[in-house]
């Protein structure tokens, strides 16, 4: 379980009266249970009363029941859960897109290879290595006529014999460009599925 819930990690707990579910960040994380700090005082939830849990990890929407060992305050301490279950792999869907394109950095232009994408960002190769702490721009391409303006913030890179794969998050300009996206990739992963 230390692998799925960190510290500062967001986790939603609906106790038994769902209408009482509320917020809280993880603090800290131990072999046996974590500790919890709750937006608000907690209601409905008793020592050793089962909830369910449910928070967004890096191998996607993780989903447990378990129980607190104790309440203070707005202070939980969890029992870390027998079992774990992922509802969904990822929050958006994730298409191909093989396409090459360029990146910008201040005035600086990079060359890349785009391998899929989704509304929350995509994969791409690239012979030089990109700054991990940087934002790129770019104009992504969805048809003939649409071309998204939108900021790319590198998260993983791995070096290979090719030159780098990196992973990242797009930064709208503007929130109606993420439902274009999210449109447009449920569009391409229903024509895949039926070709």
């Amino acid at each position: 379980m230390r692998e799925l819930v960190v510290e500062n990690q967001e986790i939603l707990v609906i106790p038994n009266d769902f209408k009482k579910a509320c917020k809280g960040k993880v603090t800290s994380v131990s072999a046996g249970d974590f500790t919890l700090e709750l937006d608000k005082e907690p209601e409905g939830m008793l020592v050793n009363v089962f909830c369910e849990f449910y928070t967004q990890t890096s191998h996607g929407k993780l989903y447990f029941d378990s129980f607190p060992k104790s309440i203070d305050g707005k202070t939980l301490v969890i029992a870390s859960p027998a079992k774990h279950k992922f509802l969904q792999r990822r929050q958006y869907t994730r298409i191909k897109y093989y396409n090459d394109l360029t990146i910008y950095k201040d005035e600086k232009a990079l060359p890349v290879t785009v391998l899929d994408i989704s509304a929350g960002g995509m994969k791409l190769k690239t012979s030089q290595n990109l700054d991990i702490n940087a934002v790129y721009s770019l104009k992504l391409p969805l048809t003939d006529t649409v071309l998204l303006d939108c900021k790319f913030e590198p998260i993983r890179i791995e070096r290979n014999s090719e030159g780098y794969t990196v992973s990242g998050q797009f930064v709208y300009n503007e929130p109606r460009d993420r439902m274009i996206l999210v449109q447009y990739c449920a569009k391409r992963s229903v024509e895949i599925k039926n070709k």
